[in-house]
């Protein structure tokens, strides 16, 4: 099939390079704008930008795709467009230009986690399995039918950045099987259980903070699933600090929530909520590099007794 794609990031990467690889021909690329970086001024390419350029794709940038690309794209005669974390909402005219409409991969197992942040949620929550969604596009978040879906088991210690990977290869390798499916006319498409959809929002860096009231397991799938952006993090005597790694202990020590109660070279362990302890093992300080507890408490040793906020 002719396929428009619509995508900006390395995740929608991934799917364009599965399309490109498959029998498939890609038509045209769409993609956001270009950024400016706010340090040095310079003009930032997206990876799907830079790809279509390095493979010659026809390409547009709209500031807004439902109020300037419906001729352009109509013009492409093209069977179906394929969205992967494009970026703007599509309008109905734009949705009905080709007559397979357009479908999207989206990094859940629907109707779970609709909106921008499934990947981070999934693992905050303690989920023990993560997934892909090929859907139908509509004028709702998330909320088309599903052609197809993937999944991955995970064994609790993955962090956002692991599992970010994981999807975008099986969402690229489910996209390509969902356009073979409908081509060959074997698709189906099956509506979605609104009742039971959650929903969830764009995370801030505050939402990254800790709270040492939580149970250590929260704490420690906070670390994984803010793994990266927005960051998990405390306070500590020297400042803010970043909470790269953790792991889960029955350490023999108690104390206070917030209380450091065992230090060592390899870790440092915090009292938290429920009566559970959670191990420091990477951390980063402020305007510092990512570092291991041995090497950051060299020149700014964190002892036992020392409260963390």
């Amino acid at each position: 099939m002719k396929v428009i794609f619509l995508g900006t990031g390395d995740f929608s990467l991934s799917v364009l390079k599965a399309i490109d690889g498959s029998h498939h021909e890609v038509v045209a690329v769409v993609t956001q704008p270009d950024k400016v970086n706010g340090r040095n001024g310079k003009i930032t390419f997206s990876p799907v930008k830079s790809y279509a350029l390095e493979k010659g794709f026809p390409l547009y940038q709209f500031t807004s795709i439902s109020k300037e690309g419906k001729e352009d794209l109509e013009k492409l005669g093209a069977d179906i467009m394929v969205t992967s974390a494009y970026g703007q909402i599509l309008s109905d005219e734009i949705i009905s230009i080709c007559p397979h409409g357009i479908i999207n991969t989206h990094a859940s197992l629907l109707p779970k986690y609709r909106g921008s942040s499934p990947i981070q949620m999934a693992i905050l929550n303690g989920d023990d399995e993560i997934g892909t969604t090929v859907m139908k596009t509509v004028r709702a978040v998330d909320a088309g039918d599903v052609v197809l879906q993937r999944s991955i088991k995970l064994n609790g210690n993955e962090n956002q950045e692991e599992c970010f990977d994981m999807l975008a290869s099986l969402s690229a390798e489910a996209l390509v099987e969902a356009l073979d499916l409908i081509e060959s006319g074997k698709a189906t498409f099956t509506p979605q259980d609104h009742d039971k959809a959650t929903f969830c929002k764009k995370l801030t860096k505050e939402d990254g903070q800790i709270d040492f009231g939580m149970s250590a397991l929260e704490i420690h799938n906070k670390v994984r699933a803010f793994y990266g952006y927005p960051g998990a993090y405390c306070t500590c005597p020297y400042g803010r600090l970043k909470v790269i790694k953790t792991e889960l202990t029955e350490s023999e020590f108690s104390g206070e929530i917030g209380e450091v109660v065992e230090a060592k070279k390899e870790r440092f362990v915090v009292a938290c909520g429920n009566n559970t302890k959670i191990a420091f093992i990477t951390v980063q300080g402020e305007g510092g590099k990512v570092m291991s507890v041995g090497a950051y408490t060299l020149g700014r040793p964190i002892k036992v007794g020392t409260v963390l906020k």
